[in-house]
């Protein structure tokens, strides 16, 4: 029994945290209420959540090789133990509450949302 037990916790060990990669087109006039909402209403909300790690919000400063994403001004980068764990705080009633807070100062809707495993 112990040593299943140390084969499950091995198991949940080797698992890789993900990250979510999501280029906003914020609306400049609306930039400081998207990063006053990001750190005072997001964030918090985030960081109380089973396996969260980290978020940010980058602002783009250059593209230095390629195009940058096309209208994207930021990109929102959430880091979770899991990809299950991120998806139930997705579900959540917080969620659905705080993150309009940052959609809300978008031009628009249509953003690229690309999920990683960190390896």
């Amino acid at each position: 029994m112990l040593a299943g037990a140390a084969a499950i916790g091995a198991a949940q060990k080797t698992q890789h945290p993900i990250q979510l990669h999501v280029d906003l087109a914020v609306d400049p006039a609306k930039e400081k209420e998207m990063l006053h909402n990001f750190r005072t209403v997001f964030r918090p909300a985030a960081s109380k959540q089973p396996g969260f790690i980290d978020v940010k919000m980058l602002k783009l400063r250059s593209a230095l090789q390629g195009p940058a994403p096309t209208g994207a001004n930021y990109r929102f980068q959430l880091t979770f133990e899991t990809e299950e764990l991120r998806k139930q705080w997705v579900a959540t009633a917080i969620h659905q509450k705080v993150w309009p807070t940052i959609e809300s100062t978008l031009v628009s809707k249509n953003y690229t949302v690309l999920l990683y495993d960190v390896t």
